[in-house]
């Protein structure tokens, strides 16, 4: 009864789950659409405020920087030097003074030129007077500020030089002279440094004249382009008064896109959506007077999708991830009821699994031991082998040394009955010496022949070369030669097996002492190279040499090509294992002149540490 009641109960939950998980569901595919028309907005609203900003900053700029030249016109024309010019008559002295003084002036004030024109619009005098752009002797009396000023007494125009070539902001006034014509000053103020400010501003800031062509502007590819199509009108003025000589305007594009004509009061309307270069950008405008300009600033909208693509991600996220915690809760409650019945189960299978488990490892154990003792039963037979190979060269090394031995301590005895101390001294000295010597050999063989050495160690490289080569150097004698050692630099460590490493080297001059046994002029070179990171040992004999198709099968175990039956064919492939042990390698190729050359690389250790003991 108590069952069938929690049945009923999980029954009512999960339905209850499920309503809330399909509501979820709903809520998640809807709020994404919600979150981008809300963050867009809102992107949309900062991006206006932005631009605003700009705007009243621009005009601000604006308005300082011709303020700064209004009224130097009216200054300057208050100079005597100035005002003598009406009446010069073309005296030097008196136009020298007036255009020493304009230069003065410009290079004070900072304005780009300064020029005095007379009643026909004829230059008097200018501060670039020396320069071959001189204004003077021109007729300016078609631009609209010299007309403006003799008309009204001042003027102000925003056009290209036709002489300079230079676009500027001319302001103009007009001096009267009693009993004479009056004159016009100008001063021309550059306005470009504006532009640099405007691109490094990030926002697209651009400047039009009263017939809509933009002359100033942070962007390049709008200047001197209309931001809607010119009338005919327009057209023939700007030809007229030559505001922008040089310009092709004919052929210019409109920057806005058709049928979007700019506010006349851009301040108080909306931000515009129109087309770019490629984008999307937003727009608002602002005028500036005196001179009927319009100024825009636009910022791409590229951003604002982002943005509102990131929120509305977001809530498709939060929603799916409330709808997947509301399914996870479902699911949940499934599961713990599925686990209760089954948690004896398992736990009796996990307790097999366990044992079968421990039994593998168990067995792993024993089978990874077994390997590694048969390993190094391989390795220690590999070595007896070598040594068997030395067998007669070293019983050779033994017994020459007993055979002197011999007759050293029988020559002493002789002269011990003659009683002659010096010279039985000496041939006990001789005694010791031999002894000595046989003991050397007995130490190498004794060393090389123990069993079970597995500790890494830093290890002397050219120690391994010369314990390897003292090792062979009964076998060497009676083939007869002599291995000789070339090594370059200080002598390099290695994190290896001492006598591992050893067995390497010696089963290399093995394998190089029967390639040039019953050679003429044998000869065999062990060659020791290392730079910051790696060492290699090259044995290097004069032999037969690997044939090609063997070149790749000399390491696989068993492979042999001697014919005598002499080894197994594992030397190779255990040196070679050895090697790759310490993460290094053995290679072969064919020597200069024949023979072969196997190098031995080794990574080399960062270890600090006494080298291998060499032979005495």
């Amino acid at each position: 009864m108590q069952q069938t009641g929690s049945n009923h109960v999980g029954s009512v939950m999960a339905r209850n789950i499920g309503r809330m998980t399909a509501l979820m569901l709903v809520l998640t595919f809807t709020a994404p659409f919600a979150a981008y028309y809300v963050a867009s907005g809102s992107a949309i609203s900062a991006l206006e405020s932005q631009l605003q900003r700009s705007l009243v900053l621009t005009n601000r700029a604006i308005a300082t920087e011709v303020e700064r030249f209004r009224y130097l016109p009216l200054v300057v024309g208050e100079d005597a030097r100035i005002r003598a010019l009406a009446n010069s008559g073309g005296d030097r002295a008196i136009l020298d003074a007036a255009n020493s003084y304009l230069q003065t002036v410009v290079r004070q004030a900072g304005a780009s030129e300064l020029y005095v024109l007379d009643s026909r619009g004829v230059t008097l005098a200018a501060s670039n007077f020396s320069t071959p752009e001189s204004f003077i002797g021109h007729n300016y009396s078609f631009r609209p500020y010299f007309q403006d000023a003799l008309r009204t007494g001042e003027g102000r125009y925003y056009a290209i030089g036709v002489t300079t070539k230079k676009p500027g902001y001319f302001l103009s006034s007009r001096i009267d002279i009693p009993g004479g014509p009056p004159i016009i000053v100008v001063v021309k103020a550059d306005l470009q440094p504006l532009e640099v400010t405007w691109e490094a501003a990030g926002v697209q800031t651009a400047i039009a004249d009263r017939w809509g062509i933009v002359f100033l502007s942070g962007n390049p590819d709008w200047k001197y382009r209309p931001l809607s199509p010119l009338s005919g009108e327009a057209a023939k003025r700007v030809a007229e008064e030559r505001t922008y000589d040089g310009a092709n305007l004919d052929e210019a594009r409109p920057i806005l896109p058709a049928g979007v004509v700019p506010p006349t009061n851009g301040a108080d309307v909306p931000a515009l959506r129109v087309d770019g270069e490629g984008q999307r950008l937003l727009a608002k405008f602002s005028s500036i007077e005196p001179d009927s300009w319009t100024v825009l600033a636009a910022t791409s909208t590229a951003d604002i999708a982002k943005l509102a693509g990131f929120w509305a991600l977001a809530a498709l996220i939060s929603g799916l991830i409330a709808t997947g915690a509301l399914y996870f809760l479902h699911q949940r409650a499934l599961l713990i009821r599925m686990r209760l019945r089954q948690g004896e189960i398992l736990e009796l299978k996990v307790a097999e699994r366990t044992q079968d488990l421990a039994r593998e490892i168990d067995i792993r154990k024993r089978t990874e031991d077994e390997l590694r003792r048969t390993q190094e039963g391989l390795i220690h037979s590999e070595k007896m082998a070598a040594l068997g190979r030395m067998s007669t060269a070293i019983v050779h090394e033994v017994s020459q040394p007993l055979a002197a031995l011999e007759a050293t301590l029988a020559t002493a005895g002789v002269l011990a009955e003659k009683e002659d101390a010096g010279k039985v001294g000496e041939r006990i000295l001789d005694a010791r010496a031999l002894v000595k010597r046989m003991q050397r050999t007995v130490k190498h063989l004794k060393t090389f022949g123990r069993k079970g050495a597995s500790e890494l160690e830093a290890v002397d490289v050219d120690a391994v070369i010369r314990n390897a080569i003292d090792l062979a150097m009964p076998r060497a004698k009676a083939i007869g030669v002599v291995p000789t050692i070339e090594a370059r630099g200080q002598a390099p460590v290695v994190t290896a097996v001492g006598v591992k490493l050893e067995q390497v080297m010696l089963n290399l001059l093995l394998n190089a002492l029967d390639a040039v046994e019953g050679r003429p002029a044998p000869s065999i070179t062990v060659r020791r190279a290392a730079d910051a990171t790696a060492v290699s040992v090259t044995v290097i004999d004069n032999g037969t040499g690997i044939a090609p198709e063997h070149r790749d099968r000399v390491a696989e175990p068993f492979f042999t090509t001697k014919l005598t039956g002499e080894g197994l064919g594992l030397g190779l492939s255990i040196a070679t294992a050895i090697v790759r042990e310490f993460g290094g390698e053995i290679t072969f190729s064919e020597a200069t002149g024949g023979g072969t050359m196997a190098t031995m690389s080794m990574p080399v250790s960062k270890r600090s540490a006494p080298p291998l003991e060499a032979a005495q």
